[in-house]
C-alpha cells in the first residue's frame, strides 16, 4: 500500500534511488580497484619476467641457463608466494620458493605480450600467473618464462577495500538522504503556503490564492482560483434568491396576520391562534434567511470600517423601549464614548438589536449594555437579570430555533442571528452568567 503522504513518497523514492546508485557505485569501484591492483601486479611480474629474459641463455644441450637470478628475496623463501620458472624441452630452472613444486605449463598462442591466467598453483594456492615464450637465440629453442604470485593477498586487499568503501558509502547515503529530506522540504514549502491560503479561502470567500511561487504550481493555483470564483458566484446567486424570497414573503405574511386579527375579532379564537402560530413559524424562517443574507453581505464587504458603540447602543435602546413585550425595564448603557469596533454602523445596529431584544424578552427589571477596550481587544456585552441559562445548556441556544423557555415570546432566533452577525464581522461570541443574575452575551473583536 502506497503511503498517502507526498513527502514520505518522495523521501522513500529518493533514499531508495540513492541506495541503488551507491550500491552500483560500490560494485563498480571494487571492480575498478581489483583491475587496478591486477594491472599493478601484472606490471611488477612482467618486470621480473623481463629480467629473467635478459639474463637467459641456452646451454649446448638446449637446457636454459641464467647468468643472474631476480633479486627479490621472496623468490628465495620456500612457499613465499612469489615464484618463477623457465622451461625448455630439455629442462627447466625454478625459483627456490617453489621448493619441490613446479608451475604447470599451458599451450600458449604466439603473441608478443604476456599472457595472464589464474591457475591453482603449488602449496594449494591460487596464483596470478603471467607467461610468455621467448627465443634467446635465433636458431635456438623457445623458452617458456613464467612468473607468478599468490592471489590471496589480492583478494584480501579487495575485501578490505570493499568493506571500507561500504562504510564510507553508508555514511554518504545517510548524508545524501538528509540532503534529500531538505530538498523535499524546500520543494514542498510552496505547497504549504498554498495550503494556508486555501484555509484563508475557506474562512472568507474574498480571499484568493496569490501568484504561484513555482511555475509547476501555476495550473493548480489557477484551478483553485477559478473554482473559488465559481463558488462565490453561485453563493451570491443563491443568497440573492433567498433574500428576494424572504422579502417577497414579508407582505403576504403581514396580510395574513391582518386577516388573523379579523378572524379573532369575529370570535374564532381557536382558528386565530392556529393562524398566529403558522404566521410566527413562517416569519421566523423569513427572519432567519434575512439574517443569513445580511451576514453574507458583511463577509463579502472588503472595506475597512469602524463604528462607535455608544450611539448604536442608545439608538437600539430607544427602539426596544417602545416594543410591546417591554414593560418597565431599566436599560443601563456603560460604554465609553471613544470605543469603536471594526464593524459598519448598520451592521453594529443589527447585531446589538438582536442582543438587546433577546435580553429584554427575558429580563425582569434591568438590562445592562457594557463596552470596554482590553488587552485582548474590544468587547461589547449585553446582560440581563432574568432566569439565565445553565452552563450545560449554553451551547444549545445558538442552534436554529432553540428555545430553553417555551413559555416566552419570539421564535428562538435572537442569539442564533446574533452569532451569525458577530462571526460575519470577525468577532467571537460567548455566553456566561451575568453579575445581574441572568445571561451575559459578550462579543470580542481581537486586536
Amino acid at each position: 500500500m502506497k503511503p498517502r503522504s507526498l513527502r514520505v513518497r518522495l523521501l522513500l523514492s529518493a533514499t531508495a534511488a540513492i541506495f541503488v546508485a551507491l550500491a552500483f557505485a560500490w560494485f563498480v569501484m571494487t571492480k575498478l580497484f581489483e583491475r587496478h591492483i591486477e594491472r599493478r601486479v601484472h606490471a611488477d611480474l612482467a618486470r621480473e619476467g623481463m629480467q629473467l629474459a635478459a639474463n637467459l641463455s641456452i646451454g649446448p644441450r638446449g637446457e636454459p641457463r641464467l647468468s643472474r637470478e631476480p633479486g627479490d628475496v621472496r623468490f628465495s623463501e620456500p612457499a613465499s608466494g612469489m615464484y618463477w620458472q623457465v622451461t625448455t624441452s630439455a629442462g627447466d630452472l625454478r625459483s627456490r620458493s617453489l621448493w619441490d613444486q613446479s608451475l604447470a605449463a599451458t599451450q600458449l598462442p604466439r603473441k608478443p605480450e604476456w599472457n595472464t591466467r589464474f591457475p591453482q598453483g603449488p602449496f594449494e594456492e591460487q596464483l596470478l600467473l603471467i607467461e610468455r615464450e621467448v627465443k634467446p637465440d635465433r636458431d635456438g629453442p623457445e623458452v617458456l618464462i613464467q612468473v607468478a604470485t599468490e592471489n590471496k593477498s589480492l583478494q584480501e586487499a579487495r575485501r578490505e577495500f570493499g568493506a571500507e568503501l561500504a562504510m564510507f558509502l553508508v555514511l554518504l547515503w545517510a548524508i545524501l538522504s538528509g540532503a534529500a529530506w531538505t530538498q523535499v522540504a524546500l520543494g514542498l514549502k510552496p505547497l504549504a503556503r498554498i495550503r494556508e491560503q486555501v484555509n484563508d479561502l475557506k474562512r472568507s470567500s474574498r480571499e484568493r490564492v496569490s501568484d504561484a511561487p513555482a511555475r509547476e504550481i501555476e495550473p493548480l493555483v489557477r484551478a483553485i482560483n477559478e473554482l473559488a470564483d465559481a463558488r462565490e458566484v453561485d453563493l451570491a446567486r443563491a443568497r440573492r434568491r433567498a433574500a428576494n424570497l424572504a422579502h417577497a414573503l414579508k407582505t403576504p405574511l403581514a396580510a395574513i396576520a391582518a386577516q388573523g386579527r379579523r378572524v379573532r375579532e369575529a370570535g374564532a379564537t381557536d382558528a386565530a391562534d392556529g393562524l398566529d402560530r403558522s404566521i410566527a413559524a413562517a416569519s421566523a424562517a423569513v427572519d432567519r434567511e434575512l439574517a443569513r443574507s445580511r451576514a453574507a453581505e458583511i463577509r463579502a464587504a472588503a472595506t475597512e470600517v469602524s463604528a462607535a458603540v455608544l450611539p448604536a447602543a442608545e439608538s437600539v435602546v430607544g427602539v426596544v423601549e417602545r416594543a410591546e413585550f417591554v414593560a418597565k425595564l431599566v436599560f443601563e448603557v456603560e460604554v465609553p464614548p471613544d470605543l469603536f469596533v471594526p464593524v459598519a454602523a448598520e451592521d453594529l445596529l443589527e447585531l446589538m438589536g438582536a442582543l438587546v431584544e433577546n435580553a429584554a424578552r427575558y429580563a425582569r427589571r434591568r438590562v445592562l449594555i457594557f463596552g470596554d477596550r482590553t488587552a485582548e481587544g474590544r468587547t461589547m456585552s449585553v446582560e440581563d437579570d432574568g432566569p439565565g441559562i445553565e452552563p450545560t445548556q449554553m451551547s444549545a441556544v445558538f442552534e436554529r430555533g432553540a428555545r430553553l423557555d417555551e413559555s416566552g415570546g419570539g421564535h428562538g432566533l435572537g442569539l442564533a442571528i446574533a452569532k451569525d452577525l458577530a462571526e460575519a464581522t470577525g468577532a467571537e461570541i460567548c455566553l456566561a452568567r451575568s453579575k445581574l443574575g441572568g445571561l451575559k452575551v459578550a462579543v470580542l473583536w481581537r486586536n
